[in-house]
């Protein structure tokens, strides 16, 4: 069992110069370097080479979300521009792909830019597609704290559904670190070639390396394809808000598993899982105790997984992985479903024992974020020795830098 305590921040820091955060895209997705880490030992090579690394009945895990055109800017008569950023929906429906079909009118829990110059009432913009001239405005209800608020969209016509006033007004959300105005071939750059369903404010960035033809190339040899779904939110761009780790409160993300992909995993259980991305092992790890917490629970429905469940003995109690997975598709095929889709707010921390997942595919993140914490839970002190050969062979960080491959023996 490890301790949450005594967990310091400032132990992992490094320092990331300017000029080695990536503000563009490379022309060629698949083109990046590949920083390799495989039980201690440092390799380099092309992204488009992963195949060669890739133990080759791998169970190759994809996060399938789609970034969504969350930032919308709204011109005020006085001349301030006014940016909302939309985060998730509250009303009429919190369900996030059936607040995109909403039609005339939604409400949403958004971020908002010069706020200080909206003092009250409803905000305007023409919006304008193939000829046709729309109307959509904005008012803020209610402040939430943390610098969010709530606001009512309301557009005409109301025939349109929220996911389209979007797709026409909006802009693609790039990370703050990438200073500059988003641009057409964002649009493309910043989605994977994957993505299918809508949800995120920010990529799943490791996706991002793989082309189609590189995706048809791998599978050409015996590693299998599976897909989960995490819309990942805003919270992943938030710095550790404690010097002490453990005073954190961690974000809670949606996430949705086929029952197909768990089946797969309980069918091939010697097969190694690697995770395409942050988003992808948390969802994969939450899997595990999600069947835990059925277990030892043993109530309906499907839980939260919150932040601190892995250290809690309560459920911390050796249950086989295979054990835990079958759990859950024995309660999802007593509710006639599917897939599970439910909430995660798990934390993982230096210590932690990975239960899902052998290796990930991943890109190099911000000092002192929960995204390098998951990195160093995974590699151990060795997250040093990355960064620092990344730092001193010139490597890309951040969304649009390069990635890195890190696997253990299973």
């Amino acid at each position: 069992m490890i301790s949450t305590n005594n967990l310091s921040v400032n132990d992992y820091d490094y320092p990331l110069p300017e000029h080695m955060i990536a503000q563009f895209p490379l022309e060629q997705r698949d083109a990046s370097k590949l920083l390799i880490w495989k039980n201690d030992l440092l390799s380099e090579d092309k992204f488009s080479n992963i195949g060669d690394h890739l133990p080759e009945d791998s169970i190759l895990v994809f996060n399938d979300t789609k970034v969504i055109r969350a930032r919308i800017l709204f011109p005020k008569t006085t001349g301030a521009l006014i940016e909302i950023f939309c985060l998730e929906p509250i009303a009429p429906v919190k369900d996030i792909q059936a607040a995109f079909s909403m039609k005339g009118h939604s409400t949403w829990v958004c971020l908002i830019g010069n706020v200080k110059r909206w003092r009250s009432g409803p905000i305007e913009k023409k919006i304008g597609i193939e000829g046709s001239i729309y109307m959509l405005a904005a008012e803020k209800k209610e402040n939430l704290g943390n610098g969010c608020f709530s606001v009512e969209f309301s557009w005409q016509p109301e025939s349109l559904a929220f996911s389209e006033i979007l797709e026409i007004a909006g802009l693609v959300p790039l990370p703050p670190y990438i200073n500059r105005p988003s641009e057409e071939k964002d649009r493309l750059a910043y989605q994977t070639v994957y993505a299918k369903y809508d949800g995120s404010v920010a990529a799943p960035t490791a996706g991002l390396h793989f082309t189609r033809s590189l995706l048809e190339k791998l599978n050409e040899k015996p590693v299998l394809f599976s897909h989960v779904t995490l819309h990942v939110g805003l919270g992943t761009f938030r710095p550790v808000s404690s010097p002490d780790i453990s005073k954190h409160v961690m974000h809670e993300e949606k996430i949705s598993v086929p029952i197909s992909m768990i089946e797969q995993m309980i069918r091939n259980p010697e097969r190694p899982v690697i995770a395409v991305g942050t988003t992808t092992v948390r969802t994969l790890e939450s899997l595990y105790w999600l069947g835990v917490k059925l277990i030892v629970d043993s109530e309906p429905g499907f839980p939260v997984i919150y932040q601190w469940d892995p250290y809690n003995p309560t459920y911390n109690i050796g249950i086989p992985l295979n054990v835990a997975l079958s759990k859950v598709v024995n309660r999802l095929k007593s509710y006639n479903l599917d897939h599970f889709s439910g909430n995660t707010q798990v934390m993982i921390l230096p210590g932690y024992e990975f239960k899902v997942i052998n290796g990930m595919i991943t890109n190099f993140h911000l000092p002192k974020s929960t995204l390098l914490i998951l990195i160093a839970a995974f590699a151990g002190i060795s997250w040093k020795d990355m960064y620092d050969y990344a730092l001193q062979h010139e490597f890309r960080f951040l969304s649009y830098g390069d990635a890195c491959f890190l696997l253990k023996a299973k």
